[in-house]
């Protein structure tokens, strides 16, 4: 290509020359070949053309070794990097750091390919130190770093979390608003599936500066449900069959032990809370659960135990019976006075309670004109 371009340009030349001088005198040839430049024509010198065509091809020339070597350099460089890639991700496969060897043999094989990249320049070029190239990577990572701030904080917590690893892939956990089972934890983001069978892709500094509970973090996990026993009924012994329950419920583990204790003495009922143990996974923790609530009930109500609805007692004005106190003083719907409403039974109508009090009066009238 090189060799067709300066034969190009020398058509060219020997085309103007041709040119210019056709038609022209002896006398105007004799003044174009003077030394002195011809003002208004073109001065051409076939000499200097191939003299610049022929230093262009033998400096490529004379770089053509470097330009291979550097190639072959960042060849190596870059197969080697893919290597060690692989290498460390079947060390690490089947095992529990098998997500770091991943994300540790990408960041190897970075490293490697950047390393051969600085060689090859540097053997390409060696006016272009390292020193050099770096200083000049390090200004650009500096507005690389403002630009990407947000990814490079993503990808410095994706690494502390793959090296302290808090949580591994298969964990339960709970981030914020979101809960459910790890898949993956890469350099930018962890990405869960929800319970309901959603996938949620969190960031690494979200889940890095956020708290975080893992639920699946220990061997068992405690639940705890209330149970409400009516005040008439033997508390000890409600106790004991909730715990009999719980002890002999499948899926409650043996250790930690279940137990029942009393919270609150409600308003129409005494709180019994059980607390059970179980595995930590949420379908086990669901299924366990439903099986304890159902026996407990089950077996409530065959010992005779008395699970009373919440009772609310509310009194209207007159609606109170005979035996409720005085009623000139000053009580709960009744005011103070000498001459008080009479009372009513709860479920009387108000104009029965009339007729009553009508044919009170009449017998009273009755009686008291006999004794007349």
């Amino acid at each position: 290509m090189t060799t067709l371009f300066s034969t190009l340009l020398v058509a060219l030349a020997v085309a103007q020359l041709d040119t210019e001088t056709d038609g022209e005198s002896p006398d105007s040839t004799e003044a174009f070949t003077n030394e002195k430049d011809v003002p208004g024509e073109v001065d051409v010198n076939i000499d200097t053309v191939w003299g610049t065509v022929d230093n262009m091809i033998d400096s490529f020339l004379d770089r053509l070794p470097f330009l291979l070597t550097g190639i072959v350099v960042f060849a190596i460089f870059y197969f080697v990097a893919k290597a060690v890639r692989r290498f460390v991700r079947r060390t690490t496969q089947g095992k529990s750091s098998a997500n770091l060897g991943r994300v540790m043999g990408r960041i190897a094989q970075w490293a490697l390919n950047f390393v051969g990249l600085i060689l090859a320049v540097t053997i390409m070029a060696p006016s272009i130190t390292p020193g050099k190239l770096l200083t000049s990577l390090g200004i650009g990572g500096i507005a690389i770093g403002f630009a990407f701030k947000d990814i490079l904080q993503n990808f410095m917590a994706g690494l502390l979390i793959l090296l302290n690893e808090p949580f591994k892939i298969g964990d339960q956990i709970v981030s914020g608003d979101h809960e459910g089972t790890v898949e993956s934890i890469e350099t930018r983001a962890t990405l869960i599936k929800t319970y309901d069978g959603k996938r949620v892709v969190i960031p690494n500094s979200q889940i890095f500066t956020n708290p975080v509970v893992v639920n699946t973090a220990y061997d068992a996990v405690r639940t705890q449900y209330d149970v409400g026993v009516g005040y008439g009924d033997d508390l000890r012994q409600a106790a004991k069959i909730i715990l009999n329950t719980l002890e002999s419920t499948e899926g409650v583990v043996r250790e930690p032990a279940p137990d029942v204790v009393a919270t609150e003495l409600g308003g129409s009922s005494v709180v019994l809370r059980a607390r059970w143990w179980t595995e930590p996974q949420r379908a086990n923790v669901v299924r366990v659960g439903n099986a304890v609530i159902s026996d407990i009930k089950e077996a409530l109500d065959d010992a005779g135990v008395d699970m009373p609805y919440p009772t609310n007692v509310t009194l209207l004005h007159d609606q109170t019976e005979d035996r409720d106190g005085d009623r000139t003083r000053q009580r709960e719907g009744w005011p103070a006075g000498k001459n008080p409403p009479k009372p009513r039974p709860i479920g009387s109508q108000r104009g029965d309670t009339h007729k009553n009090d009508a044919a009170m009066n009449s017998d009273n009238t009755n009686a008291d004109n006999t004794n007349a």
